[in-house]
């Protein structure tokens, strides 16, 4: 069946699919599911339209070699960051679905809501050149002791972008832990919620 006007599909070459409907500002929002026929005709005749979209958790982890380097790009990120009012220097690395990094460091101001952090920035990198899909992000900062983890505004601008993609919390010697977006922000409020109302 063809899509009724207004309505389009997605069709990427990969063995999961992830089924959402596009609000207005054109984001992908992956639930992790496959179509039924029915659902597939019902969605056909939606809008705002609906698309496939790969789905970041279906790839599974990342092996031992690509967390390695997703972690040694973050710490050199860290090495950039602007910080001379916390002093908390901090890394990030951005694994998109097509495989491409995007870093970014913590980057303070003398207004200090104004700063932004470095997850942040390796996000809004990834955006700004047309990325929107994302697999994993390391998270680096010179803290011993704990895992570092993102803020609450990082762990909402994580969300925007779905809720089953990996983040690897680090420590200053490049021990990790993974989580997934949607165990770092439980019953969370993103895009699709807009949909509802």
């Amino acid at each position: 069946m063809a899509p009724s006007p207004g309505s389009s599909w997605l069709l990427q070459p990969t063995l999961f699919w992830c089924l959402a409907p596009i609000p207005s500002r054109s984001l992908l929002l992956p639930a992790c599911s496959l179509p039924t026929a029915d659902l597939r005709e019902e969605l056909l005749m939606a809008q705002p339209p609906v698309v496939l979209a790969r789905c970041p958790s279906a790839l599974g982890p990342l092996d031992s070699a690509q967390i390695e380097q997703l972690i040694h790009k973050s710490q050199e990120a860290k090495e950039f960051a602007y910080c001379p009012y916390s002093n908390f220097p901090v890394g990030a690395a951005l694994l998109t679905l097509d495989g491409k990094i995007f870093s970014g460091c913590n980057v303070e101001n003398a207004s200090y809501p104004v700063g932004n952090c470095a997850e942040r920035t390796a996000i809004q990198k990834a955006v700004s050149e047309g990325y929107k899909e994302f697999r994993a992000i390391a998270v680096t900062s010179n803290v011993k002791d704990d895992f570092i983890a993102p803020c609450g505004a990082c762990r909402q601008v994580m969300r925007e972008f779905g809720k089953h993609w990996y983040v690897y919390l680090t420590k200053a010697d490049g021990t990790y832990q993974v989580k997934m977006v949607d165990e770092l922000l439980p019953e969370s409020f993103g895009p699709d919620d807009l949909l509802k109302n």
